[in-house]
């Protein structure tokens, strides 16, 4: 893709809790917040889940609701019409839109009714393959959780999209877990996912707090992707494990913040902002004693204070041993021109 600054991508996912009123303050949100897209989740549950489906432990955890999976999803289903409204919002609010089609109908309505130029693809696609071959036939950029995977399912699933035919494929390193425990998290994985494929990586962070976003963003990610909420004590399964709105903008601050950190040359100099400061904390050398024209000088003569008026302390060797030319009293800094070097 060619990424020069890292995209941010909040995930709104399930959160508006099937209320369109609900997922366009989230777009308010987001949008206030200065993030790159906003995304949301697309399916159409009787394309997606077989009714006997069990809930993930998380979703009991969080959700709190004697549902099955199926049931919890139907109440969560925005239409293809509230999407279309949704994507007009983001336009409205200057933010890119974003959601993750869950299956076929909703990939087709995404690009070919929408007209959705990135297609995010979730962690439970990875080993997906029909359905990976039909995202790449979409010919668009796309970009790939590989959450519960391991490095041989992201090669297939990598491999496989770009042979259908996806422009580019961005791999996002990840825990499938929410919260995910800090020890679970492998951050280094992400390392290994920009080495073995050559290509644009990234973190979608399940963590609690902003630390490992930021971490990621550091190591080199260029997407970064994480929940937030309106509110997380909310009903529902993702809003315990979400940022709320303050976090939400920390994280956009400080990831701007380090890209800032991350812009220099590399080369050890000294920076602009330095100079003026250098020249009131570098330490120059001073007599401490009077001392006579053609008198040598020596160590316990001499005193390191701020500031270097002439001579800097880093040249204390070169004069030490040295005649002076001329008589100075002590407490002088010592300049170049009272030093005879023949």
């Amino acid at each position: 893709m060619g990424i020069n600054k890292v995209i941010i991508i909040a995930e709104a996912g399930v959160n508006h809790n099937g209320d369109i009123n609900l997922a366009k303050k989230l777009i308010d949100i987001a949008s206030g917040a200065g993030v790159d897209y906003v995304k949301f989740q697309t399916w159409i549950t009787e394309e997606l889940i077989d009714k006997s489906a069990p809930k993930a432990e998380y979703q009991k955890l969080n959700d709190g609701e004697a549902t099955s999976q199926y049931e919890m999803l139907k109440a969560l289903e925005l239409s293809f019409g509230q999407f279309r409204e949704l994507k007009s919002y983001c336009d409205k609010k200057n933010v890119g839109f974003l959601s993750t089609p869950d299956e076929e109908k909703s990939l087709d309505f995404l690009v070919d009714d929408l007209g959705v130029e990135l297609i995010k693809v979730g962690s439970g696609e990875v080993t997906n393959i029909p359905y990976l071959r039909k995202i790449g036939n979409k010919k668009k950029d796309v970009i790939l959780s590989t959450g519960m995977s391991n490095l041989g399912d992201v090669e297939l699933a990598y491999n496989t999209l770009l042979d259908a035919g996806a422009k580019n494929v961005a791999l996002l390193h990840c825990t499938s877990n929410y919260p995910a425990p800090y020890n679970s998290v492998n951050l280094k994985a992400m390392l290994t996912l920009r080495e073995a494929f050559k290509t644009d990586v990234g973190y979608s962070d399940h963590t609690e707090g902003i630390a490992v976003s930021l971490a990621a963003v550091a190591l080199g990610a260029t997407i970064i992707e994480k929940h937030f909420t309106i509110d997380k004590t909310l009903p529902g399964p993702d809003h315990k494990a979400s940022m709320d709105p303050n976090e939400l903008k920390a994280l956009v601050v400080e990831i701007r913040n380090i890209e800032m950190a991350l812009s220099g040359n590399g080369k050890k100099e000294i920076q602009i902002s330095e100079k003026e400061i250098k020249s009131v904390v570098t330490k120059g050398i001073y007599l401490l004693y009077d001392i006579k024209e053609g008198e040598i000088i020596t160590e316990n003569m001499l005193v390191c204070r701020r500031p270097a008026k002439f001579i800097a302390s880093n040249q204390f060797d070169l004069i030490v041993g040295k005649k002076v030319s001329r008589n100075i009293n002590k407490g002088n800094s010592l300049k170049l021109s009272d030093i005879d070097f023949d």
